[in-house]
């Protein structure tokens, strides 16, 4: 399962790695995608994940997904 969120405030490839972790920390994903250029984090997972799980990895690298 493939589910595509924004985030912003990334600017650098340690953003990339800090979301990444966090992200990838969730149990069931498998994969992370991160495009620096346009926010765009893919997660590949084998199960749908919560909304609010992510929302909250994705606060404790320390940016947020866009509304």
């Amino acid at each position: 399962m493939l589910t595509t969120y924004t985030v912003t405030g990334m600017t650098c490839s340690h953003c990339v790695s800090a979301v990444s972790e966090e992200v990838g920390r969730l149990e069931g994903v498998s994969d992370v995608h991160v495009d620096l250029t346009t926010g765009e984090v893919a997660v590949t997972s084998d199960r749908p994940l919560d909304p609010e799980s992510v929302r909250a990895a994705v606060d404790e690298a320390g940016y947020a997904i866009a509304a």
